[in-house]
């Protein structure tokens, strides 16, 4: 009798063990599942956030439309995509109306206060540096400046990457790599023989220069073609 009785206590042990096993499972399973349901919610509210991000962003993009398609007709023409100027302040300053470079150049077009004062010297209705509208139309007089310089020997599907080059390196860096690639028989007018050159063209971080042309031309096919 004792034995048998000995086998009924360890048998409730076990039972009592196993009981508890189940609740704990229970439970675990539980807070399982409900960890496997968190996800989803925490997943559909960053998705949320991020297209409300994206929306935003898209906002902010085309916040300053207006001002390019306004002083691109002014400066080049009404036939003249306005994207490529966009494009030119996406890649330096993002469209950042406050943005300041280690170098002082400033606002969306990323223009020196030095090179802006002589602009703001000629047409005294330009306003502050810092204003998007004038920053803008500054920046496309300057491009207009550089286009015209490279009118002369220069074919216009290729121009605005020599434009380009000269805002961001100086014309006279850019005359230097031209003299270059004539010195190694190649067709200077073309922007290929530039990028070739590069390397051999004294005083010219041309890294950035290569750069800067990819990335504006990037911008651009991003952009697309409908207004």
């Amino acid at each position: 009798m004792r034995r048998r009785g000995a086998l009924t206590v360890r048998a409730l042990r076990h039972v009592a063990v196993a009981a508890a096993l189940i609740t704990h499972v229970g439970v675990a399973g539980a807070q399982a599942g409900t960890h496997r349901r968190a996800p989803s919610v925490a997943g559909a509210l960053a998705s949320l956030d991020a297209a409300a991000r994206e929306r935003q962003a898209a906002r902010e993009s085309k916040r300053f439309d207006t001002i390019f398609q306004k002083y691109a007709k002014r400066y080049f023409g009404a036939g003249t995509d306005w994207r490529w100027f966009k494009a030119q302040g996406m890649a330096e300053s993002d469209l950042s109306p406050t943005a300041r470079s280690r170098v002082g150049a400033r606002g969306i077009m990323q223009l020196m206060p030095s090179t802006y004062g002589q602009i703001k010297s000629a047409l005294p209705q330009f306003g502050a540096i810092d204003d998007p509208q004038w920053n803008i139309a500054a920046g496309i007089l300057h491009d207009r400046d550089l286009w015209t310089l490279w009118n002369r020997d220069v074919p216009e599907d290729q121009r605005w990457a020599f434009m380009f080059a000269s805002y961001n390196a100086g014309e006279g860096t850019i005359m230097r790599a031209r003299r270059t690639a004539a010195a190694e028989k190649l067709d200077q007018s073309r922007w290929p023989a530039i990028e070739r050159v590069a390397p051999k063209v004294e005083r010219w971080r041309y890294s950035e220069t290569l750069g800067y042309v990819r990335t504006i031309t990037a911008n651009k096919d991003a952009l697309g073609t409908t207004p």
